[in-house]
């Protein structure tokens, strides 16, 4: 009976192990967009805790300083995590092979894995395990610091298109703005410019958003920006540029309305929010005719040409918008993002996401 017990505990220490380096490997080597529930469970649990502090705090502007912390701390408790559960995993392995007692084993797990060698192992099986949990100990240390850059490199192409836009469309940015300022400087055509860059962005954000899912809640260096509220503003902006300004067709804009939604909608997909991946252009959205109707006669009364036809511009807008408005929403609220018009500031409180899978959906 005793056997089979120390048989077991080889087979779960063994078995533990390598879930952690498969769950490493998953997180830092995979360039898919694949949930892994390690790294998911450690981050919500991170979460959980800020989320008991950030109520406390008086002001957006303390709670946003303290949520600026949550990704890199989250980042850097991931490779204990990892050294934890491999240190209790071949803790059951050494006892497997007869290292007793436990905590003995315990002790022969820990200088093995940080190459202490201040308990020796005793035979061949456990010289043999000690070999390989000071390989996994260093081999996942390694992943991790090789897994830094690319995500700060990642921080830093968004980062730089939000910088750039808070000169046309302000802080926190605003489609009003951003035509209105084109607008002052008799620059309204040029609007059409951004359009190639933000696809580009949109198709980057995408890649390292889901690859790399940490960096959705790396916040900008400024309270007042966000990632999602700048998505939200050149949405807004591209989706009025198509239906609203009395300009003629461009179909940049457009496909950079195509590569936003689709981008919003698969981070959106891996942190398990719910939405409806083929809307109706009638279906409802958060944005009210009457605020429509606001907008476009601040726009007139500052001297933006609309098109004549405001029950045709509101029927674009509201279906271009439809694409975008449930996974803006729920990502505004998923990173507590700043207040920001026609995003923010409508956007659900924090729903922790599932703790097991994403959902997958076809576009």
């Amino acid at each position: 009976m005793a056997t089979i017990g120390r048989l077991v505990a080889v087979l779960a220490g063994t078995g533990l192990s390598l879930w952690v380096l498969l769950s490493a490997v998953r997180a830092v080597v995979l360039p898919r967009g694949e949930v892994v529930l390690l790294t998911r469970w450690l981050f919500i649990a991170i979460r959980s805790v800020f989320g008991v502090y950030i109520k406390r705090r008086k002001t957006y502007e303390a709670g946003d300083r303290a949520l600026a912390f949550y990704a890199p701390i989250s980042l850097v408790a991931l490779p204990f995590t990892w050294l934890a559960l491999v240190v209790a995993g071949f803790t059951s392995i050494d006892w497997g092979f007869g290292v007793d007692p436990l905590r003995r084993a315990f002790f022969m797990s820990g200088s093995s894995l940080l190459t202490l060698g201040t308990e020796p192992p005793t035979d061949l099986p456990t010289h043999v395990a000690a070999f390989v949990e000071a390989a996994l100990g260093l081999g996942l240390l390694a992943l991790l610091i090789s897994y830094l850059p690319s995500i700060y490199s990642a921080f830093q192409r968004r980062e730089q298109l939000v910088t750039l836009l808070t000169t046309r469309a302000g802080a926190p940015p605003s489609p009003i703005t951003i035509i209105e300022r084109h607008h002052a400087l008799d620059r309204l055509d040029d609007l059409d410019e951004i359009w190639d860059d933000w696809e580009r962005w949109f198709a980057d954000v995408e890649e390292t958003h889901t690859s790399q899912p940490s960096l959705v809640f790396f916040r900008s260096i400024t309270h007042d920006r966000s990632w999602i509220t700048s998505a939200g503003c050149v949405l807004d902006t591209a989706a009025l540029r198509a239906s609203t300004l009395d300009l003629p067709r461009n179909a940049r804009a457009e496909l950079c309305l195509r590569a936003g939604y689709l981008c919003l909608r698969r981070i959106a997909d891996y942190y398990g929010v719910d939405h409806d991946p083929d809307p109706r252009p009638d279906d409802p959205i958060t944005i009210e005719r009457a605020e429509f109707d606001e907008l476009c006669d601040e726009l007139a009364d500052f001297g933006v040409a609309l098109r004549s036809d405001r029950d045709a511009a509101w029927q674009a807008f509201h279906g271009w918008r439809v694409n975008y408005d449930t996974v803006l929403l729920a990502l505004a609220g998923l990173v507590a993002a700043p207040y920001a018009p026609w995003s923010s500031d409508r956007s659900p409180r924090y729903h922790r996401p599932p703790l097991m899978g994403m959902r997958h959906r076809r576009e």
